[in-house]
C-alpha cells in the first residue's frame, strides 16, 4: 500500500503566494515520476506540473513563471511553489505518484487533495 498525502492549501488573495506539498510512504520499492494536478469545480482534472526522479521538471503552459515544483528523493516528498496566484488557480489541488511496490508493477496513487482558494 501506498499513501499519498497532500498538504498546504488554504485562502490567498490574488498575486500571493501558497507552497503545497506532498509526501508518499508505505512500501515503496521505486517512485518515478511525481505530479500535481488540480480541479475547479465544474471542470476536468488537469496537470499542473510533474517531475520525474532525475529532477526534470515540465509545467502546463498556463503555470510556467509562476509554479515551480522541487523533489526530495529521500523523503518521497514533493513541493509545488506557487506565486503570483490568479483567481483561475482556485481549485482542488492533488498529488499522484508513479509508485512500484513490487518489481513487476507500477501504478497511479493519488492524494485526497487540497484546496487552494485565491480570492480578493
Amino acid at each position: 500500500q501506498v499513501q499519498v498525502v497532500e498538504s498546504g492549501g488554504g485562502l490567498v488573495q490574488p498575486g500571493g503566494s501558497l507552497t503545497l506539498s506532498c509526501v508518499a510512504s508505505g512500501r515503496v520499492l521505486s517512485i518515478a515520476d511525481m505530479s500535481w494536478f488540480r480541479q475547479a469545480p465544474g471542470e476536468q482534472r488537469e496537470v499542473v506540473a510533474s517531475i520525474s526522479r532525475e529532477g526534470r521538471a515540465n509545467y502546463a503552459d498556463f503555470v510556467k513563471g509562476r509554479f515551480t515544483i522541487s523533489r526530495d528523493n529521500s523523503k518521497k516528498t514533493i513541493v509545488l511553489q506557487m506565486n503570483s496566484l490568479k483567481l483561475e488557480d482556485t481549485a482542488v489541488y492533488y498529488c499522484k505518484v508513479q509508485a512500484s511496490i513490487s518489481f513487476f508493477r507500477t501504478d497511479d496513487y493519488w492524494g485526497q487533495g487540497t484546496q487552494v482558494t485565491v480570492s480578493s
